[in-house]
């Protein structure tokens, strides 16, 4: 692969990555607000959340204790919600805004991100074709592999701010939120999480490995087994099919990692280790606490990858018929 086709994945894997970041971040904030212990609202003081049994208990235990139990009412009430009452309790407490928290970094940090990882992927794939039968599952599940370590190493950081933003009611700038967290655990407490995230590079594997069969057997079906350099609009709903496809399926194999990512990006010292956070959430709240937030991110998840890979596919095609590149034609 020539350093023009790098670039063009790099440009066409950051355009990708944010036009999907923008449309889906209202879904993306009730859906962390979902994973969290807190619930999808900022808890109130017992005198004004939580249901009534919620505020009968906590007048019976000691002080210290109910803003505790105040909150795990709250989590427990708001986790009840539908994806519509979730958004309209956001915008009713914190304002139209809320549902845009973490926008900031996630535009800085998805660009790079997806960059990042396509540049990656493409580059891992290209070198494993010429050493193992191309275009095999193995080729698909090692490229993706080394593309989601990569990413993930890179940019965790940004996407541990972007937590904290999401799950804090106090409206504080990113930067505030950076010192804040710096102050309190240097450098190494923006790397909470991250083996959560390695783990759900899973995930990842069987998004990408599940999308490029189905792609590969549309394009062939299309063209009767004979590569084509050439795309239509027809080529790339179909990519935006097999996306949105592969993703779900992909999510739904998946998603327990990304609830306990979020639990060890929160404030405090509970969720400490991935496994010790997964058993705590199981032990607490069972099976629905590993899977909070799911019908959320399902529904984020179609539009997003739908929209990230047929940008993918469609920049990568524009830029590589206008500098004339051969990338089409080996693949």
């Amino acid at each position: 692969m020539s350093q023009r086709d790098t670039a063009i994945h790099l440009v066409a894997g950051g355009l990708a990555g944010t036009a999907g970041a923008v449309v889906t971040c209202p879904l993306e904030v009730v859906k962390t607000r979902l994973q969290s212990s807190k619930g999808v609202g900022i808890p109130q003081p017992p005198s004004h959340s939580g249901t009534a049994s919620t505020r009968r208990v906590c007048s019976k235990i000691p002080k210290h204790q109910v803003q505790q139990c105040a909150r795990a009412g709250h989590a427990r009430t708001t986790s009840r919600m539908s994806l519509i009452q979730c958004i309209r309790h956001i915008v009713q407490t914190e304002g139209p805004r809320a549902l845009f928290k973490g926008l900031g970094p996630n535009l800085v940090g998805v660009a790079p991100s997806r960059a990042i990882y396509f540049c990656t992927y493409s580059q891992a794939k290209a070198i494993l074709n010429q050493h193992i039968p191309p275009d095999t599952p193995i080729v698909h599940l090692s490229a993706a592999s080394a593309a989601g370590f990569m990413s993930c190493t890179m940019t965790n950081p940004i996407w541990f701010v972007k937590t904290r933003l999401q799950l804090d009611g106090q409206n504080i700038t990113a930067l505030q939120c950076i010192k804040r967290i710096y102050a309190k655990t240097g450098i190494k407490g923006f790397y909470k999480g991250i083996t959560a995230s390695y783990m759900g590079i899973s995930e990842t594997v069987v998004h990408f490995v599940l999308y490029e069969g189905v792609k590969a057997r549309l394009i062939a079906a299309r063209s009767g087994g004979v590569p084509s350099d050439t795309r239509s609009p027809r080529d790339f709903v179909e990519f935006m099919a097999a996306g949105a496809f592969s993703k779900t399926v992909a999510s739904c194999i998946a998603y327990p990692h990304e609830v306990a990512r979020t639990r060890l990006r929160e404030e405090g010292d509970k969720y400490r280790k991935f496994w010790q956070t997964l058993q705590t959430v199981w032990v607490e709240e069972g099976y629905r606490g590993v899977y909070r937030g799911l019908g959320t991110q399902l529904v984020r998840q179609i539009p997003n990858t739908a929209i990230m890979m047929s940008t993918y596919e469609a920049v990568v095609y524009l830029l590589t018929t206008h500098f004339n590149s051969s990338f089409y034609e080996n693949t």
